[in-house]
């Protein structure tokens, strides 16, 4: 199983999301063709209604506690339904990596 699948896997299991995507941006970063090291997740629930924005990335790294020993960055965006709703039901794009001579 990628680690990308495995990182759905186990949001899924933890949460009842009204959306998840695990886009890997790897791909963006100076790594080697087909790594798995930088992730961003959206994900939309009604369990983080009345959560500060900490205690909901602190709700999802805890669901990936082993993952996040193997990955390099993961990039969260944790909503409502309301609040993917006022945003139009996006996110916005990840910045270009500058750093590790990617860009250099």
């Amino acid at each position: 199983m990628t680690m990308q699948n495995t990182i759905e896997s186990k949001l899924t299991a933890s949460f009842d999301t009204t959306f998840l995507e695990i886009q890997n941006e790897s791909h963006m970063h100076n790594v080697a063709p087909g790594s798995e090291s930088h992730f961003k997740v959206t994900i939309v629930t009604e369990q983080f209604e009345g959560l500060m924005l900490i205690k909901r990335h602190r709700l999802v790294n805890k669901a990936l506690e082993q993952e996040l020993q193997q990955i390099h960055a993961l990039a969260l965006h944790t909503m409502t339904a309301s609040e993917w709703t006022e945003r139009g039901g996006s996110v916005t794009d990840s910045p270009p990596c500058k750093g590790g001579g990617k860009n250099q």
